[in-house]
């Protein structure tokens, strides 16, 4: 039986510098072991609160095969008021299990792991389903996830001349782009959203809970939507789009934009097909509508980031071991 082990967040955090490419690589592992069916990633479960109905605790169970061969859990909440408080708005720990025995073996401060899987498939997609590079980038939303995905577009070959944060708030828009203009592309905050969404890729990381971007909008055929938070767009809006999801039945829940659009419709033809379908050369998006990624977010990706880092800190003996974490060890 393994020792059990914990991973802070300081050495998440150390463990993840330098290396989004690896990172944005094990999620594309990840996304094709999931395709291949070498996985199981059921519905996750969330813990809402009638008095904060803008927060919520999520649990994302999920079993990994290929290379990685575990089982876990991220319980991750999401507390928007937090921000005003100058604290992130979400915070995690990922419980990773043996396949074998099923007994945990460790446990990760997991926002960091969290904010870079995500990142990592956004910076993906944006490799695989942009027409061209972008030469100007829109960003929706002020937050760790905007600056994560941000950090990893560059290794995803990502190198704007433009780049446009906008944020409801004005400091985070400012903070945001001073970051982005201080060490990846010449950035800005704008005022009007309209000008974000101009953008060769538009990039929405906010925490909003319905649509805001009109059904009259227009996104142009050589445009790329990163629809990382889900509910910002008017579901009329992806029925003129090339729609390419991470999972498609778990995008059609929770009333996302694709949810919103399935019910509108009472179907899903304008879905395109998942990420792993376009890369393994299985789906073509039309080059004469505009492309819409929607990640809902697997847990399988979860696991394959934890474990990928819990094993990098394995072999630099950097596991802190908790002796005696199991009360019984033998059954007799």
């Amino acid at each position: 039986m393994r020792d059990f082990a914990v991973l802070g967040g300081g050495q998440i955090v150390e463990l993840l510098a330098g290396r989004e490419t690896e990172i944005i690589d094990c999620v594309r592992r990840a996304y094709l072991t999931h395709d291949a069916g070498d996985s199981l990633n059921p519905d996750s479960y969330f813990l809402r609160f009638p008095e904060k109905p803008d927060s919520r605790i999520i649990a994302l169970p999920a079993y990994l095969g290929g290379d990685v061969n575990v089982a876990g859990i991220k319980w991750i909440s999401s507390f928007p008021a937090n921000v005003a408080t100058g604290i992130p708005r979400a915070s995690a720990v990922i419980v990773l299990n043996d396949y074998g025995t099923g007994y945990p073996f460790a446990v990760l401060e997991a926002a960091g792991v969290s904010a870079a899987r995500t990142a990592a498939s956004a910076a993906l997609a944006a490799a695989t389903l942009a027409v061209r590079p972008p030469e100007s980038v829109g960003i929706v939303g002020g937050g760790v996830i905007a600056r994560t995905i941000c950090r990893y577009l560059p290794h995803a070959g990502i190198a704007p001349k433009d780049v446009r944060c906008h944020d409801i708030d004005a400091a985070s828009a400012e903070a945001l782009a001073a970051h982005l203009a201080a060490g990846w592309a010449p950035a800005a905050r704008t005022t009007d959203a309209g000008e974000a969404l101009e953008c060769d890729l538009v990039v929405f990381a906010t925490t909003a809970l319905r649509p805001h971007v009109a059904a009259d909008h227009v996104f142009h055929p050589d445009q790329l939507v990163l629809n990382v938070s889900l509910r910002d767009l008017a579901p009329e809006l992806l029925l003129t789009a090339n729609n390419v999801f991470d999972d498609v039945e778990h995008c059609m829940k929770a009333d996302t934009s694709p949810h919103l659009a399935e019910q509108l419709t009472g179907g899903r033809t304008f879905v395109t097909g998942t990420l792993a379908q376009v890369l393994r050369g299985e789906v073509h998006t039309d080059p004469t509508m505009p492309t819409v990624f929607s990640p809902f977010g697997l847990g399988v990706l979860d696991l394959a980031v934890g474990h990928l880092l819990y094993t990098r800190a394995e072999t630099a003996e950097r596991l802190l071991k908790v002796a005696d974490f199991f009360g019984e060890t033998t059954r007799w």
